[in-house]
């Protein structure tokens, strides 16, 4: 295995007009790209200990060091979670001067804990995701991501094993512990393991809750907690009605496959058992990721029909009025029965196309109109913005 030497990878993010938030997990190259895009700009650094303590006791400081700063200057506040107040300073600093404010954070959870508005709509919203193909390049390879995923501070190590075990460690004592998350550390900590096994599943708080020996109420809340990190998602059920009442329990998502095999400590070789789950949780995140840039979709579901739990659609997009089905298969060979799914939902109104990606070489087409694509194939498209037929 060749690991990459460390570089900034070209992101395919955009900077929006104005100011905004750049949200991602810890590690996801939001600093990188922030010095990249803004090299002149003033930056205000959170982590700086020293800069957080002055600022939490008196965040008006924050308004005196931005007079000395050219009004056509951008301003880089990195990590703003850990000061929410500071936010107010910026709110003014906007209405007042026009200043461009890049806010970047692994959270939004402390900022909508402590009542902000996210600046009432004057800033833009953006998420940043761990590294996709088409940013890796030539340095990308399926079997490394799916074994340790993208996360950039994760790739680029000299040892990924370590990163990646080390990275949780690190979500536990500075994103949770440190931002005061959770007031019950040790319960949460036995609850990442047993919500990374349900990767890809359908959302059971109660079994969750009994495994991790804690109140459904309380994964509730832990489920929110990895929800407002980026670290997962719900995506829900696709409940408009076709012929059966669909199932309504969201599915959970990890955004990368290397933190959800550290979270539950199987860092080893990718089992036959894994490959699957992973396969289709790295198709969501690589599919969010260039919605976030090129607007391919504006809703994302699942679609299972409650009565026949053996019939699902692993992902149904929304774009106007027209729906997209795509089926995730991480084997090189597709028979028959794997087609079910896409079958089952052929009468639902709007549907544009039906797409079964998987990791064999050959594009195929049924004769009731189902596209096979190869990974590849997938991957192209999604880089040219033409997944829609």
């Amino acid at each position: 295995m060749v690991v990459p030497q460390p570089r900034a990878y070209p992101r395919l993010l955009q900077p929006p007009g104005g100011s905004f938030f750049l949200f991602g997990v810890r590690g996801a190259g939001k600093s990188t790209w922030a010095r990249t895009r803004f090299p002149d700009a003033h930056v205000f650094d959170l982590l700086d200990e020293g800069l957080y303590q002055q600022l939490l006791g008196d965040p008006s400081a924050f308004t005196a060091e931005l007079g000395a700063v050219p009004p056509r200057k951008s301003v880089v506040v990195d990590e703003i979670q850990r000061l929410p107040a500071l936010l107010n300073e910026v709110h003014r600093a906007i209405e007042t001067t026009r200043r461009r404010f890049v806010l970047l954070g692994s959270s939004a959870r402390r900022l909508k804990t402590a009542g902000t508005n996210l600046l009432a709509g004057r800033a833009t919203v953006e998420t940043m995701f761990p590294l996709v193909p088409a940013e890796l390049g030539a340095d990308f390879d399926r079997s490394e991501t799916l074994r340790y995923g993208t996360i950039p501070v994760v790739w680029q190590a000299a040892d990924r094993h370590a990163a990646i075990e080390s990275y949780v460690q690190l979500y536990l004592k500075e994103e949770i512990r440190g931002e005061a998350l959770v007031r019950n550390l040790p319960a949460f900590t036995r609850f990442l393991p047993v919500a990374a096994l349900f990767h890809g599943q359908v959302v059971n708080v109660a079994g969750i809750a009994r495994d991790a020996a804690t109140s459904r109420t309380t994964v509730d809340g832990y489920l929110g907690i990895l929800e407002d990190t980026l670290v997962a998602m719900r995506l829900p059920a696709f409940e408009a009605r076709l012929r059966v009442r669909e199932r309504r329990h969201p599915k959970l998502y990890w955004v990368d496959p290397g933190i959800v095999r550290a979270a539950k400590r199987q860092l080893g070789p990718v089992t036959a058992e894994e490959r699957g789950p992973l396969f289709e949780g790295w198709i969501l995140s690589v599919m969010r990721a260039h919605n976030e840039v090129a607007s391919l979709f504006e809703d994302i579901w699942y679609w299972a029909p409650a009565q026949t739990l053996a019939t699902e659609v692993d992902f149904l997009l929304r774009r106007g009025r027209q729906y997209l089905a795509i089926e995730v298969k991480a084997r090189p060979r597709i028979s028959s029965t794997e087609l079910t799914g896409l079958r089952a939902i052929a009468g639902l109104r709007g549907l544009a196309g039906r797409i079964l990606i998987y990791t064999g070489s050959r594009r195929l087409r049924t004769d009731d109109g189902i596209e096979i694509w190869p990974l590849e194939v997938w991957l192209e498209a999604l880089a040219g913005g033409k997944v829609w037929p």
